[in-house]
């Protein structure tokens, strides 16, 4: 297995691209993140050593595009958190879970590989003291542009089991801000 630094150097610390993955980029030796890869992507995942994947898209995908994983020998877990939104409690304590038992590096990501992979990487990274959370939500901002409710949940997120959700008013400014990018992504 490579650690994070031998993949730092592989990889750079720009997030350069894996094949079939783009974003891509080490958040410790146990788990990685990107955006959803290509079949390319899948077959690089396994051969680097990774023994699952966390699917975090909600969008309505085709049975081959969530057997990916499986194909290329790798465990699946589909975690659906709708584009734009943040991970409930209950998903974070499943996914840090599914990260700890898991034999080999875990990779994680949404479509992109930005917003939902940035804040489940984020409430992960806060968890377990890898970063403060205003560490975290930098990272996640170095990546792309979140949603304005994602950045509010990197900031907020701590290491108690509990992470607030995003307040109402956050919510709604952020998803009509946001409204734009998601319907363009959905044509």
């Amino acid at each position: 297995m490579l650690g994070i630094h031998a993949l730092a150097s592989q990889q750079g610390s720009s997030g350069e691209r894996m094949a079939g993955i783009n974003h891509f980029q080490a958040v410790d030796d146990r788990l990685w993140r990107g955006s959803a890869p290509r079949e390319a992507g899948y077959r690089e995942l396994a051969a680097r050593g990774v023994h699952t994947v966390v699917d975090l898209r909600a969008e309505k995908l085709s049975a081959k595009a969530l057997a990916g994983p499986e194909e290329a020998g790798m465990k699946a877990v589909h975690m659906p958190i709708r584009d734009g939104q943040t991970p409930t409690t209950q998903q974070v304590d499943r996914f840090v879970k599914a990260v700890e038992s898991s034999s080999g590096p875990v990779f994680v990501h949404c479509g992109a590989g930005v917003g939902r992979t940035g804040a489940m990487a984020a409430a992960y990274a806060v968890r377990i003291g890898e970063a403060t959370s205003t560490q975290a939500a930098l990272r996640n901002l170095a990546v792309g542009p979140p949603s304005i409710e994602q950045v509010w949940y990197a900031l907020s997120t701590n290491r108690d089991d509990e992470t607030e959700q995003p307040p109402a008013v956050v919510e709604a400014i952020s998803r009509i801000l946001d409204a734009p990018r998601r319907i363009n992504a959905s044509i």
